[in-house]
């Protein structure tokens, strides 16, 4: 399998200190006070007229309009997902995944054996169509063929599991016998750093719940034991929450909601979602065949740093580092070693470690790739014929909730 290692733990939590949060009370003081009187105010601070006329005319609703339209716009197509599975094939380092086991039945005086403990996985999801195919994580399916859906009006449908996917954590589930269901679509472009965004879900099993935040970054990595990257949002999100959407201000979902950074277990405004981009490339797959087909080299590899470059003798190095190679896996019998550097895939280069995987992933088993390999300082090219990564469930890493 072609792993990224990643630079840090998700273990950490830093906290802003006071200096800042005087600086910003500060700075929001004076906006206000501009906004009284923007001749006078610009003339004595010497701050540009028309930007003072832009605060004032934006009154006090800086934010992005209304929230309540959008989320009666959307919320109807959010629902709370729910399904069962032995305790064996519970994982509790699910970061959001939650549940609780049935009473085990002490055996009788005959000795008839206790009822088997089961677990019930709790989170939310979507739709996506009107006839009742909607989205979650894989991780509450995981070890079931069917989940039960409670919609925003309050009725409870069955749904069976089309196809699950363990490494983007993707699951499409299907209710049939209605046309009618409401629905909501992925966004076809990414969204910004700064962006405002929406998170519905079922917080904590009580039912629909939104919240509101912003985009914190873009192409977030951690470790996660896949390249998948996330976009963080500051949104509460919290247990429960897992497979809910979160859109944009036009109703549009940009990711779903698949884990949090906590050192508390509450929500500290640390959240990752799964690109509607990754969505976008799993479910017709798992609408077709219910899995994914990936390629795969059998290289563990990490992203040439600038530290890294330095010490192989080339400060304008990119590319991936091999830290790993699998025993007879299409990486090693093609000939790659360990402190290989892999510069380039089909003539294309390659900047980090995330790229290369997701070149790889995206090559179809069997297929023959060409890579440009450097080692000792010198390059040469490789034939690779790509395996096909195994499908098999993987355990999330435990992240602090």
């Amino acid at each position: 399998m072609t792993h990224t290692k990643r630079p840090f733990s998700c273990r950490r939590a830093s906290m802003i200190g006071g200096a800042i949060a005087s600086t910003i009370l500060s700075v929001a003081t004076s906006e206000a006070a501009l906004a009284i009187n923007p001749a006078q105010q610009a003339l004595s601070l010497g701050v540009p007229v028309n930007f003072i006329r832009q605060i004032a005319d934006r009154g006090s609703n800086v934010g992005p309009g209304n929230f309540a339209d959008l989320a009666e716009k959307v919320v109807p197509a959010v629902v709370a997902v729910s399904s069962k599975a032995p305790t064996s094939s519970f994982l509790p380092d699910q970061s959001f995944e939650f549940g609780r086991p049935d009473e085990e039945s002490p055996p009788d005086a005959r000795g008839t054996a206790p009822k088997a403990r089961r677990t019930v996985s709790i989170g939310s999801g979507f739709f996506i169509s009107p006839d009742g195919y909607a989205v979650t994580n894989s991780h509450l399916v995981e070890a079931s063929d069917t989940a039960e859906i409670r919609t925003n009006d309050k009725k409870t449908y069955s749904a069976k599991v089309v196809g699950k996917d363990s490494l983007s954590d993707i699951a499409l589930i299907k209710v049939d016998g209605r046309n009618d269901f409401s629905y909501v679509q992925l966004a076809d472009q990414p969204p910004r750093a700064g962006d405002w965004v929406l998170t519905a879900g079922n917080t904590f099993g009580l039912g629909g719940s939104v919240t509101a935040g912003i985009v914190s970054a873009r192409e977030r990595n951690i470790e996660t034991g896949s390249a998948q990257e996330f976009i963080q949002i500051d949104a509460p999100i919290n247990q429960g929450d897992s497979g809910g959407p979160t859109f944009d201000t036009s109703g549009k979902v940009i990711g779903v909601n698949s884990m949090i950074i906590s050192p508390s277990g509450g929500s500290v405004g640390v959240a990752f979602a799964i690109p509607a981009e990754a969505v976008k490339t799993v479910i017709p797959q798992l609408k077709d065949k219910g899995t994914v087909t990936r390629g795969w080299m059998g290289v563990e590899v990490q992203s040439v740093t600038a530290e890294l470059a330095d010490s192989l003798g080339g400060s304008d190095l990119h590319g991936a580092i091999v830290a790993g190679v699998q025993e007879n896996g299409p990486a090693a019998k093609a000939g790659l070693r360990t402190g290989d550097v892999i510069t380039s895939v089909n003539g294309e280069q390659i900047k980090n470690a995330s790229e290369l995987t997701k070149k790889v992933h995206a090559t179809a088993p069997g297929s023959r790739i060409q890579i440009a390999r450097l080692r000792q300082g010198q390059v040469n090219s490789l034939s690779v014929t790509v395996g096909q990564l195994s499908n098999e469930p993987k355990v999330f890493p435990s992240i602090p909730r």
